[in-house]
């Protein structure tokens, strides 16, 4: 499915990803890490970048926005804590990666761009990767998809200066959700879970991520 005339190139470098970038930093998760290694990544990146595709570091992606570092999408992913029947918001599709990820593991997936060419592009390439169970949304992250709620866990992949109310109350009983917060340049990982009106919170570590723009994020 996702054989090319490079593919045996691309095959290695993810096995090496997973292996130095993913298990050797403490990435655990067995469904976590086979996604990882099924998933290319190199076909959600700007042609001119698939030789770097699987380095660790975040790439450009234009448009202001990036693919985060596999390592980060893996420690995300992991968080979550998915068992494959759950129905995921994911605010901020960028390149699509996160998606694919997310497709591998969960029931649904709904996600949110505010760039209509990335939404555009990312949608394509989830489609030609045969991915059916996913939804791109044109739209304000920052408020979520009230009308689509409840949602089993929710990851927010660009940085707000706190969680957004609007992505609490969207969160079902039980679940949870994953997102940077923060300055703009600054920010902390974080973890809700939410328990009927009480959110239990856990920093995760340091990050740093690009600004959520939207009514509940960041102002242009």
């Amino acid at each position: 499915m996702f054989k090319s005339t490079k593919a045996i190139d691309y095959d290695q470098a993810r096995a090496r990803m997973v292996a130095d970038q993913l298990v050797a930093r403490g990435i655990s998760d067995e469904r976590v890490l086979e996604a990882m290694g099924q998933v290319p990544r190199h076909l959600f990146v700007p042609e001119s970048r698939r030789s770097q595709a699987y380095h660790d570091r975040p790439l450009s992606i234009g448009y202001g926005q990036t693919i985060s570092q596999p390592y980060i999408v893996a420690y995300m992913t992991a968080a979550l804590e998915l068992s494959g029947e759950e129905k995921v918001l994911e605010i901020g599709t960028g390149s699509g990666y996160q998606t694919a990820i997310l497709c591998q593991l969960a029931r649904r997936v709904i996600s949110i761009e505010c760039v209509q060419e990335l939404a555009d592009a990312a949608r394509k390439t989830l489609a030609d990767l045969g991915y059916d169970t996913v939804e791109i949304v044109l739209g304000d992250g920052s408020t979520g998809l009230p009308e689509r709620s409840p949602f089993d866990a929710i990851m927010f992949t660009a940085a707000a200066p706190e969680v957004p109310w609007p992505l609490r109350q969207q969160l079902a009983d039980g679940g949870q959700l994953v997102g940077p917060v923060g300055s703009r340049y600054d920010q902390l990982l974080v973890r809700l879970q939410r328990h009927g009106d009480d959110w239990e919170r856990e920093v995760l570590g340091p990050v740093i991520f690009v600004p959520l723009i939207g009514k509940h994020g960041w102002q242009e």
